[in-house]
């Protein structure tokens, strides 16, 4: 695959929106790269506000692939806080989340970029904590956790702690060093667990990765119905982590063999 690239490839980037102030007046030298694909608006307030927040603080460019009204109403409730682009024409895959990084990070212009979901919400130390780690690896992977905690975050906690305890967990947000990920062509877009490829890719070209367990970053839960809707992900995703596989398996055979030993 061959670096990607970004520029005005269509009207939408020729009226695209500039970031106000330059990364110096920020503070942190960081690209923050969000790719997003609504199909309603429900959550555009409480992201206005951080993307106001964020965009104070860090480069932020959002790679917006929501139907063109939606688009629309994003440019307008964004303008002068982000960067607010289109997917570039030019990155094809089935993956619309990657071809989003994709063109985000080859958009950015600082070396270190964070990569981050709609519900992904960093805090200051968070920022500065993954900014000092790029500075010796070239790729970050934190911990999310959810707040609030419905009943469905509880039960999806208790999925993430015995993901870490017997593999890893794969969060909503990773940090690169874009030179690193420009180097090495990005990553497939042609993927489901995108990114568990962009961990394996950056780790197949050689770099360094760092797993701190104690740098947490907040992560809003679903509504319900999403969560569901999230079920047959989460078991493909189970697949890609033999270990915990087996474990998850193992669990309704030894239970079967207490009740038979009356032994529970």
């Amino acid at each position: 695959m061959s670096a990607p690239t970004a520029g005005p490839v269509d009207d939408r980037h020729a009226t695209a929106t500039p970031t106000a102030g330059s990364a110096d007046d920020r503070g942190l030298p960081i690209a923050y790269v969000l790719p997003l694909r609504w199909t309603d608006d429900a959550g555009l307030p409480e992201l206005t506000g951080y993307l106001r927040w964020l965009g104070s603080r860090v480069d932020v460019t959002v790679v917006d692939g929501s139907p063109p009204e939606l688009f629309a109403r994003h440019r307008a409730a964004w303008r002068g806080l982000v960067r607010h682009l289109p997917p570039d024409p030019a990155v094809r895959g089935v993956n619309g989340k990657v071809t989003g990084v994709l063109t985000g990070v080859g958009a950015a212009r600082q070396e270190h970029v964070v990569i981050a979901d709609d519900d992904v919400r960093y805090d200051e130390a968070g920022l500065r904590a993954v900014h000092r780690l790029l500075d010796r690896v070239d790729l970050v992977r934190p911990q999310n956790y959810f707040d609030p905690l419905p009943w469905h975050a509880w039960w999806d906690t208790g999925r993430t702690l015995l993901n870490r305890a017997l593999g890893a967990d794969y969060p909503g947000t990773l940090a690169v060093r874009r030179s690193t990920f420009l180097a090495m062509g990005g990553y497939d877009p042609d993927v489901l667990f995108e990114n568990l490829e962009l961990i394996r890719t950056v780790r197949a070209y050689g770099g360094t990765e760092a797993a701190p367990a104690w740098l947490h970053v907040r992560r809003l839960p679903p509504d319900t119905a999403h969560f569901l809707g999230q079920r047959v992900r989460q078991a493909y995703d189970d697949l890609a982590q033999p270990v915990r596989l087996v474990a998850s398996l193992a669990v309704l055979p030894a239970l079967a063999a207490a009740v038979a030993a009356r032994r529970p």
